[in-house]
């Protein structure tokens, strides 16, 4: 194992300025506002219209959640366009519509639309992710069944765009499903939470890279925050 070094006696490799930005790695945080950020990230007093603005001087991405719950409207997306400066990337959550209540089929439309209307963002736009739930066995009785259904979708991915893929199925994170999004160089979604199998615990059963980018989501234990937010209301009753 190599010796790593001190980070006190490493060079500040920081990028543009920003706190939060190294070489090679974009770093940011699941949307750019949420509460109790006032006060601790933004400037108490601070319009929320110029959250984005500040928060892109310090980090050199975003994953925007709010795409998630549907298409957000052409003016939204040329806003945030325009209050980021040039070298700033925006992931962006694929709408429910089409992961979770249509599940890939006869969404045709539904992707279209989002897909031209993220295009806006031009050369700002990022990865796309597909969020998938925990599927019942009544909806997909195993893996077979979904891929079976996310292998012709994923044929028609325009080519000229990233994408990446979370899945909540636990038994379903393997080589084959792996190879399956590797083929058309789409990202297989590592992530850091209590209720999925680890990256470091699965590294050694299979090839986790499957694309020309590597997409991390820290979720971390919502349980903990869940007592730790608990546990504050209390104290203050």
């Amino acid at each position: 194992m190599e010796q790593l070094e001190d980070p006190a006696t490493l060079p500040n490799t920081l990028t543009g300025g920003r706190p939060y930005s190294v070489p090679g790695i974009l770093l940011g945080t699941s949307s750019f506002t949420a509460t109790g950020w006032e006060g601790s990230f933004y400037p108490k007093g601070m319009r929320s219209a110029d959250y984005l603005a500040f928060y892109a001087e310090h980090f050199q991405t975003v994953e925007i959640d709010s795409t998630f719950y549907g298409c957000p409207s052409v003016r939204t997306v040329s806003n945030w366009g325009a209050r980021t400066p040039d070298d700033f990337i925006f992931a962006v959550k694929v709408p429910q519509v089409i992961t979770h209540e249509k599940v890939l089929v006869d969404c045709a439309s539904e992707f279209e639309e989002f897909v031209k209307t993220m295009d806006i963002l031009g050369p700002k736009l990022g990865p796309m992710v597909f969020q998938f739930p925990v599927f019942d066995k009544w909806k997909f009785p195993k893996q077979d069944s979904f891929l079976t259904v996310l292998a012709p979708f994923l044929e028609k991915l325009p080519a000229d765009h990233k994408f990446a893929i979370e899945i909540r199925n636990k038994t379903w994170l393997d080589a084959k499903f792996a190879d399956l999004l590797r083929e058309h160089n789409v990202a297989l979604a590592l992530t850091d939470t209590s209720f999925m199998p680890r990256p470091w615990e699965m590294k050694e059963k299979f090839e986790l890279i499957t694309a020309d980018f590597t997409y991390v989501r820290w979720l971390g234990d919502r349980s903990l925050r869940a007592a730790a937010m608990s546990r504050a209301i209390s104290s203050c009753v």
